[in-house]
């Protein structure tokens, strides 16, 4: 007989290298977790911080979009000037 799951949880089978498996489950005995509880804990701080790393993404590419102010609107030489000798 199988065990229902709760309606808001969703199992998820992942495909790890076996040392990557192995240190993670040492760490999340140190912890005193299952290894799906310290996943979990991991991939809800990931999906908590996705909005503010959506936002300041956002906010960096319309600055880059901008432009930074370099101090003179137009300069008040020409390119000959530059390049007399």
């Amino acid at each position: 007989m199988t065990k229902a799951m709760p309606i808001d949880r969703q199992n998820v089978t992942l495909s790890l290298p076996r040392n990557v498996v192995l240190k993670a489950r040492h760490i999340a005995v140190e912890r005193g977790v299952s290894l799906s509880a310290l996943l979990a804990a991991h991939l809800k701080e990931i999906v908590r911080h996705e909005p503010e790393y959506e936002a300041a993404k956002e906010a960096a590419l319309e600055m880059m979009a901008r432009g930074l102010p370099m101090g003179v609107d137009q300069p008040d030489w020409s390119r000959e000037e530059l390049h007399e000798r």
